[in-house]
């Protein structure tokens, strides 16, 4: 692991040495994991069933959350019986963060072998097993849903962790590019989803409330990028009808096989590319 000298520091995944950040409790070990280990760790046994999600986190610089997640998620879902394999996009350009395009990024470099996504944020981790990871067969799946997600409770809110089939993720053309800096992807998905003319449905019978989700998040800690400079407080509320996976550019630098504490992750370092007469609000000042 490595961070770039220049203006704001990103977050790099390297195979050449081992990291020096882990902490005491979850070690990171490279792709030369020995496959004794790996094999105790089954992600696609096929006596599960047929479907197999790809558990997509956008990522920027939450290394010690990502630390937790992975192995908390992977012992999740094998307790689940939830073929899945865990795919951290790590955005390393400097560009604000664009959480939409690095789902969008995720769908497509997340291979043919699995046929669902989870949209995960990597500071929200499930606390009740009885929540459905399972494939999304009537329409997409919102499993942090407003009356249970510990911080957003307005009925279209649908951020988190939704889980959809690709072939509906196609349907919507993906998530809009245009949000860089925190907020409002979520929203304009929403629209997408009714577009689309997918119902949505969310769980039922889940008697944990606002505990049903661990917040890892620490906001005075690590500062959310709020900010809308002049044009992008004009555009925040539209309907984006034309970008998504259509219009989506990005260069992927490299790919590694990470395990965190036993658990398999792989990690793809991603630069996300911007139009600037588009988006100009993609570079802040």
């Amino acid at each position: 692991m490595m961070y770039s000298s220049r203006r704001k520091p990103v977050l790099y995944f390297k195979e050449e040495r081992s990291p020096s950040h882990a902490s005491a409790s979850a070690t990171v070990h490279r792709h030369a994991t020995p496959l004794s280990i790996l094999r105790g760790l089954s992600t696609d046994d096929t006596s599960w069933g047929p479907h197999k999600l790809a558990l997509v986190v956008p990522f920027r610089e939450r290394f010690e959350e990502l630390l937790v997640f992975v192995p908390f998620m992977h012992t999740f879902l094998n307790k689940k019986k939830i073929r899945h394999k865990i795919i951290v996009i790590n955005q390393v350009d400097h560009y604000r963060f664009n959480r939409a395009s690095l789902i969008n990024v995720g769908y497509l470099e997340s291979g043919n072998d699995t046929d669902y996504l989870a949209m995960h944020d990597v500071d929200l981790l499930p606390m009740n097993e009885a929540l459905d990871y399972g494939f999304p067969v009537d329409g997409p799946f919102h499993v942090a849903s407003p009356e249970l997600h510990p911080l957003y409770h307005y009925k279209t809110y649908v951020g988190g962790i939704l889980l959809l089939s690709k072939r509906h993720y196609h349907m919507c053309n993906g998530m809009s590019n245009r949000f860089w800096g925190w907020g409002r992807e979520d929203d304009e998905f929403y629209r997408r989803l009714r577009k689309a003319e997918l119902q949505l449905f969310r769980p039922s019978g889940i008697t944990t409330g606002y505990k049903t989700f661990l917040h890892i998040h620490d906001p005075a800690w690590r500062k959310r990028d709020q900010k809308r400079v002049a044009a992008q407080k004009q555009e925040q509320f539209k309907v984006d009808p034309d970008g998504g996976l259509t219009n989506l550019r990005y260069q992927v630098e490299s790919r590694q096989e990470l395990t965190i504490s036993g658990a398999p992750c792989t990690i793809i370092n991603t630069k996300l590319e911007c139009d600037q007469n588009q988006t100009p609000w993609c570079l802040l000042g």
